[in-house]
């Protein structure tokens, strides 16, 4: 089994991290570059950011929050919310981003993902996928979770794939905010149908969440945000816990 990876998110809105549930209600929790640097030293993997309202509101990401939050950490950054063109992921790569998250766009524009990754490489680009259960499959969202799409969550991926996203970041809006856990249907039927590595998302409330959609799925990493924004469990104690359960971790 390779080493799974564990991702503190960073949902930002007009420059400050917020918390949700099922992507409503949300909850100043604090400055992006300062939790980013904490989390860093509790020893995540990587960080995500996601400006969580930039494409809903037609407008770009927050440059010089993402360089801010960038200039503080050395390991991976992925940049997501309102980049619609190449020369905005350019210009994300050289805020200091590692790789850029495209949600909104990919859908509507499905060639922008081989013209990223031909440009900048397959490892740049994520492809993040808001899906919400839709009888016995599940609908792709855009817009932050707004817009309905007529697209199949578990199809959209392995056309996402074959395209040339070099990652899936898979979020759960039924189960965004709740704690109650991943969704391990929805997670696990989109890792089986891919190759390239799956970050499950949506709905981590403890430390056994994430034991069991590592180890019940083929997700190679768990992203979570209250857990650690709440200051609930540490970074570190959640690898130690997977750990102790023979989950192998960075």
């Amino acid at each position: 089994m390779l080493a799974k990876r564990i991702i503190p998110c960073l949902d930002v809105k007009e420059g400050k991290v917020v918390k949700g549930v099922k992507f409503l209600n949300l909850q100043d929790v604090g400055d992006p570059p300062a939790l980013a640097s904490e989390y860093e030293r509790q020893g995540a993997d990587e960080i995500v950011f996601l400006d969580i309202t930039a494409s809903a509101e037609s407008r770009k990401t927050m440059l010089h929050v993402v360089e801010r939050t960038a200039e503080r950490l050395f390991v991976p950054l992925t940049v997501g919310g309102g980049i619609r063109t190449r020369e905005e992921m350019r210009n994300a790569l050289n805020a200091g981003a590692d790789k850029v998250s495209l949600n909104t766009v990919a859908v509507q524009q499905p060639h922008i993902i081989s013209e990223c990754a031909e440009d900048f490489g397959s490892q740049c680009v994520v492809v993040a996928i808001d899906a919400k259960r839709d009888g016995d499959s599940w609908r792709v969202y855009t817009h932050g979770g707004r817009k309905a799409t007529d697209l199949d969550a578990v199809k959209w991926a392995t056309r996402a794939q074959e395209l040339g996203a070099g990652e899936i970041l898979l979020t759960s809006m039924d189960a965004d905010g709740t704690k109650d856990g991943y969704d391990i249907e929805l997670t696990s039927s989109v890792a089986d149908a891919v190759t390239i590595p799956v970050i499950a998302s949506g709905g981590c409330g403890n430390l056994e969440h994430i034991y069991e959609v590592l180890s019940r799925t083929k997700a190679e990493a768990a992203l979570a945000a209250s857990i650690f924004h709440y200051g609930q469990h540490t970074v570190q104690e959640a690898k130690d816990y997977l750990r102790q359960r023979g989950v192998p971790v960075r």
